[in-house]
């Protein structure tokens, strides 16, 4: 079986430059890269990634934190995020923490107990506490969906109050003014801060924003309709349905249809995080903007410069959401 030892001959290099190549450093040329990976296939050499771990005092691997490993929105994420560290020769650890505290501090657990180099996580049930006290310890961190004001280097965030808001501007603006609301879980920031982005919107419209215009869903499709049928069977007038996801948003078109309400033309329906069959439905859904595949991106990016010394674009760390117009409203 050939050797380090014999690649670096073949390839008239340092040992320390064949691990360089193998780490995936940028300090190596162009040349030398070429050289020692020429010398590698022509040896026919696999790197032992535990003695690369045990050389080099990394893992290459990044551990990710995620409520839900299915659905599009975690998807994207995750793509925005392995697609940028594969590219660097850095692998991905992947585990669930399900929207809750237990298994979001299980998960985290868990990936430090594989020796990950830093951590991505998306938490929605840890506190504030927690995430600042763990930016402390010996494995990196960054944050993604949160912003917190003490480890703000480390968060990669969405305003979503202001997305909340603009989907409601945008309804108002329309001439609607009974709005209803299906929210997420009031359990989530984000679904705290859409919330508030839609109540502040009324208000600057001088419009009272009542409890039985607010529905608490689940951001799953199933949640959307049961809203629909919530706001009928209470009797409650709406013209418009502002969604704290797009999800939502499609459980609460198809519901309408079973009342024989057509969305756009009898009722106007907003979603939010614009992904990726938002653009297939009937009618195409209008809807927030949230690109959670380049935050992901942005968040390998940062542990790339601050883990790894890899040299990135600038980082975005603060994103704005932003209305993609169709024809739901």
């Amino acid at each position: 079986m050939p050797t380090i030892y014999e690649v670096s001959k073949l390839a008239g290099v340092s040992l320390a430059t064949v691990s360089r190549v193998m780490n995936g450093s940028a300090k190596v040329s162009d040349k030398n890269k070429k050289k020692v990976r020429d010398a590698m296939d022509a040896l026919g050499y696999r790197p032992n990634s535990v003695a690369i771990s045990l050389a080099s005092k990394r893992s290459n691997c990044i551990g990710i934190l995620v409520a839900e490993l299915d659905g599009v929105f975690f998807g994207s994420m995750m793509t925005g995020i392995e697609k940028t560290l594969r590219n660097h020769h850095k692998h991905v650890v992947i585990t669930a923490g399900h929207s809750n505290d237990f298994d979001e501090r299980e998960g985290i657990e868990f990936l430090k107990s594989r020796n990950c180099d830093a951590l991505i996580i998306h938490a929605e049930q840890l506190s504030d506490d927690y995430l600042i006290e763990l930016s402390k310890g010996k494995t990196p961190i960054v944050v993604v969906n949160r912003f917190i004001a003490a480890i703000k280097d480390k968060c990669i965030s969405l305003d979503n109050l202001k997305g909340g808001y603009l989907a409601t501007q945008f309804i108002l603006n329309k001439g609607h003014t009974k709005l209803v609301n299906i929210s997420g879980p009031k359990s989530k920031n984000d679904a705290n801060d859409r919330l508030l982005g839609f109540k502040q919107a009324l208000r600057e419209q001088g419009l009272v924003c009542e409890e039985h215009q607010i529905y608490e869903g689940n951001y799953l499709q199933e949640s959307g309709a049961a809203a629909i049928d919530h706001f009928i069977s209470a009797g409650i007038a709406f013209t418009a349905v502002v969604c704290g996801n797009d999800q939502m948003a499609i459980g609460a078109m198809a519901r309408l249809r079973v009342y024989q309400k057509n969305p756009s033309e009898d009722v106007a329906v907003i979603g939010f995080d614009d992904v990726s069959f938002a653009a297939c439905t009937f009618p195409t859904l209008t809807t927030i903007k949230y690109p959670i595949k380049e935050m992901g991106n942005q968040a390998a990016k940062l542990i790339l410069k601050e883990v790894y010394n890899i040299v990135v674009d600038d980082i975005r760390q603060r994103y704005e959401p932003s209305l993609v117009e169709r024809d739901s409203v």
